[in-house]
């Protein structure tokens, strides 16, 4: 069943990976679904545990909890479909820095925050050198010219 949906992901988003607007406002609608139906949901759940009533704080139209439920189910699995569910809740960095195996940087050491503090130091001062000697060039270049 796991391969059944990891296909369906694949050639949706591989055709919606050809018609980029496509994509976008399949995306969208489905992170706008998603958050209405978290937002729907916990607004009915607040509303109850406050009161004990079972309706919602905001009635439109009287909808029962299950018009948050479906948005929620429904968003997700837009988001799920074209594989943006991941990458748009959690962030792309928090991802790539989990699959290169980084700790968080409340999980890391003060000498491995200072070692890589220490290495960013160092590529700056070679990249001002080289910058510098780049200037260097060109102005012996512009004075070769004259």
């Amino acid at each position: 069943m796991l391969k059944f949906f990891d296909r369906v992901e694949d050639k949706v988003r591989g055709w919606l990976l050809r018609h980029p607007f496509i994509y976008a406002t399949y995306g969208g609608i489905g992170l706008v679904l998603f958050w209405r139906g978290v937002w729907h949901t916990t607004d009915f759940f607040a509303h109850y545990i406050y009161t004990g009533e079972a309706e919602n704080t905001i009635d439109l139209f009287g909808l029962p909890i299950w018009d948050g439920v479906i948005s929620f189910i429904l968003g997700a699995g837009i988001l799920l479909s074209c594989g943006l569910f991941i990458s748009e809740l959690m962030g792309k960095e928090i991802i790539i820095s989990g699959l290169r195996g980084e700790k968080k940087l409340a999980q890391r050491t003060e000498g491995e925050v200072r070692t890589e503090a220490g290495a960013l130091a160092e590529v700056l001062e070679r990249l001002d050198a080289i910058t510098a000697r780049i200037e260097e060039i060109e102005a012996g270049h512009h004075q070769n010219k004259r």
